[in-house]
């Protein structure tokens, strides 16, 4: 694709500069946001997302436009399944609703830089060691088996992890404002806001080890992998409060997901073998019989995926809404019925 290090410095520069407008513009002053703020806020993050793609297309042609593309879907749908986690931790951490912009943004800043971190040791790898697209598929094969069997049961505001940290931090009962220490008798404490921003980091840490090697399933390009995914993470803050309500809906998000990620493991598999050079397979050379998975097809799946995925979803949800009214209002006739 032949980015070059200016291009990477204005890309990163503005990137920050989006993440800068938006403390100051929306986050700096604690408030929770109109459902017209964030579907305005949404739309433009994802038409600009859009809008990038079809540049990558005309300048650098369609291959890298569709791989970007397809990057950016896996990204945001992961995005959102970190979504659901972060109003899981958002519920269990009892946050008020003015503060939550804050705490997101934190967290969204943490993923990025997260990412940032393994989209360059993820080059490094590719870049020397062709083996690695075995350890990625095998990687992403078992993610999908624990996202497809996964039911949700953890909480991260009470798992392990957390648990160390009150034990390590003194930590105060209530929030106080948005800060994120208090002292109280002489002795400084952290606040439970603090805490919420050390879970979501965590969650964010964990969430890198999907996402980065599920991108690099679709792109060899460094700078492709970053913009998919800051341009994923952007609008994110104003998708949680848009579809807040909805993401409960979305009850085989994780079952879509585990496909996808099954799907890139493969393709990745498939990668490996085409460019293979351990010396234990085939003799160390490629099996060229084996297909590789064109992106035009990689897009067109994951799409179909995600559209499958919440169809279903809203059809069940909408279906179980009306089996409990259909059984309440049964249940309202038999208690009304009269006797004799």
């Amino acid at each position: 694709m032949g980015v070059t290090p200016l291009v990477w410095i204005i890309t990163i520069a503005i990137t920050i500069a989006f993440f800068v407008f938006e403390f100051f513009a929306h986050v700096r002053k604690p408030h929770e946001p109109s459902i017209g703020e964030s579907a305005r806020w949404s739309a433009f993050y994802i038409g600009l997302a859009l809008l990038f793609g079809v540049g990558i297309g005309i300048f650098s042609g369609w291959t890298f436009g569709g791989e970007y593309f397809a990057g950016y879907l896996t990204e945001k749908a992961l995005s959102i399944d970190n979504l659901f986690v972060f109003l899981i931790i958002m519920t269990g951490f009892a946050v008020p609703k003015k503060y939550q912009q804050k705490v997101l943004m934190i967290g969204i800043v943490i993923a990025l830089i997260m990412r940032g971190a393994f989209i360059a040791v993820g080059a490094a790898l590719i870049e020397n060691f062709s083996w690695i697209f075995y350890i990625f598929g095998a990687l992403l094969l078992f993610l999908a088996y624990r996202q497809a069997f996964s039911h949700g049961e953890s909480d991260p505001a009470n798992g392990k992890f957390m648990r160390f940290v009150r034990r390590v931090l003194p930590v105060s009962e209530e929030y106080n404002d948005d800060k994120l220490t208090v002292r109280k008798d002489g002795k400084r404490f952290v606040t439970p806001m603090l805490l919420v921003i050390i879970a979501i980091g965590f969650i964010d840490l964990v969430f890198a080890v999907d996402s980065i090697p599920a991108i690099y399933g679709l792109t060899n390009e460094a700078y492709i992998v970053f913009v998919a995914n800051a341009f994923a993470l952007m609008g994110l803050r104003q998708l949680y409060f848009l579809i807040g309500g909805l993401l409960e809906r979305l009850v085989y998000l994780a079952q879509g997901l585990a496909v996808i990620l099954a799907f890139i493991g493969v393709k990745l598999v498939f990668h490996a073998l085409h460019v293979n050079e351990l010396p234990f397979i085939n003799g160390g050379e490629p099996l060229l019989w084996v297909p590789e998975i064109p992106i035009w097809f990689s897009l067109l799946f994951i799409a179909a995926t995600v559209a499958v995925a919440t169809i279903a979803s809203l059809r069940k949800t909408r279906n179980d809404d009306e089996k409990k009214k259909r059984e309440t209002f049964d249940g309202e006739k038999v208690i009304h019925a009269p006797e004799g």
